[in-house]
């Protein structure tokens, strides 16, 4: 069974389905920077450009969701929710007109999901 590092809630997931008729192709990105950068950022996807340093998660609601790895380091041990509340954040993400921002719900990773991670890490960095 294949395990996820990042899932979505329901109320989350059809605010995506309405941004993604908006805008297109959609990703998620968490930076862990100032202002809002500790929340996920809905982003149009030509719209931010990603590097080495940018990790991905996996795909939440067809989009896919990518975290800064120096803010990886510090998530790493924890699988994560995001969720979505209402309140303007001060980012770009492509939601913030609704008055609404997502944000991550986190609890650590089971002891299987931990040995589950660290085995496909593993055997991604022997290619």
């Amino acid at each position: 069974m294949k395990k996820s590092r990042v899932i979505i809630t329901e109320e989350a997931a059809e605010i995506v389905e309405k941004m993604k008729s908006q805008h297109g192709e959609l990703i998620f990105h968490q930076s862990g920077g100032c202002c809002d950068g500790s929340s996920p950022m809905l982003l149009t996807k030509d719209d931010f450009y990603l590097d080495e340093s940018d990790i991905l998660l996996g795909e939440v609601a067809g989009v896919h969701f990518y975290m800064n790895q120096d803010q990886y380091e510090y998530w790493k041990h924890t699988h994560l929710t995001v969720a979505i509340t209402k309140g303007r954040g001060s980012s770009f993400s492509v939601e913030i007109p609704l008055g609404l921002r997502f944000l991550i719900q986190s609890r650590l990773l089971t002891e299987e999901e931990s040995k589950y991670f660290q085995t496909l890490e593993a055997e991604k960095n022997k290619l």
